[in-house]
């Protein structure tokens, strides 16, 4: 097996094989908590328009979304885990669109398969890794706005990768480092409203949820997001 860490929208267009799409902060965080409150599927679509015309052809889905970190006009929900940790979603359909993560997804053009990478549910990433064994792996940083590194993305690439070598990881370490560097903004008081500080807890909190998200394309050519259990 190949493993290969790429980085950003560039490296998102490069990726093959078995794809993992990482945004830890905040996309693929917030979609496992709209999946493990019930949601039945999500559309992660890369531009404003595409969402808002799914919700006006199906007015019962629930948009969420941002750029530059603010909730879309219109929306119901911005990119915060924290604002649904507890809001029953059951048999709902999300549409989601954000700066980074959702990006990644709609310019994954060569992967064969792809997922979607966060801290909650990276030993389940490489579990199944593992069970689909691959010979090419891609995991992809979207880092901030896909266009800049960040640190919270490539520490779980490389997390997910030393699972999937059975190496040892200084996990924790690196989790309490984000405090000081991409992190930092969810501890600024005057942020709280669109990064609030438990949006840092909740993704930094590991291996949460025992599934992972698949994005598969439909008729259409969306990217319809749904919840494998492993």
């Amino acid at each position: 097996m190949e493993i290969r860490i790429l980085q950003q929208l560039q490296g998102a267009k490069q990726a093959e094989g078995l794809t993992v799409i990482i945004d830890v902060f905040r996309a693929f965080t917030t979609e496992c908590f709209f999946m493990s409150n019930g949601a039945k599927q999500i559309f992660a679509v890369g531009e404003e328009s595409i969402a808002y015309t799914l919700k006006k052809e199906h007015p019962d889905y629930i948009l969420a979304g941002e750029r530059n970190e603010i909730m879309l006009a219109g929306f119901d929900y911005g990119n915060s885990p924290t604002k649904i940790e507890h809001i029953d979603f059951t048999n709902k359909t999300i549409i989601h669109t954000t700066s980074a993560g959702t990006q990644g997804i709609a310019n994954a053009y060569h992967a064969q398969e792809i997922i979607t990478g966060s801290f909650v549910n990276a030993f389940a990433i490489a579990k199944y890794i593992k069970q689909k064994n691959d010979s090419i792996v891609s995991l992809v940083c979207m880092g901030k706005a896909a266009l800049t590194p960040t640190e919270e993305d490539t520490y779980c690439a490389e997390y997910i990768k030393s699972l999937l070598l059975e190496q040892h990881y200084p996990l924790q370490q690196k989790l309490e480092s984000l405090r000081q560097l991409e992190g930092k903004r969810f501890f600024n008081p005057n942020n709280q409203e669109q990064c609030p500080e438990r949006d840092f807890i909740l993704a930094t909190t590991p291996n949460q949820f025992d599934f992972v998200l698949r994005a598969t394309k439909d008729k259409r050519g969306f990217h319809n997001i749904t919840k494998v259990n492993i």
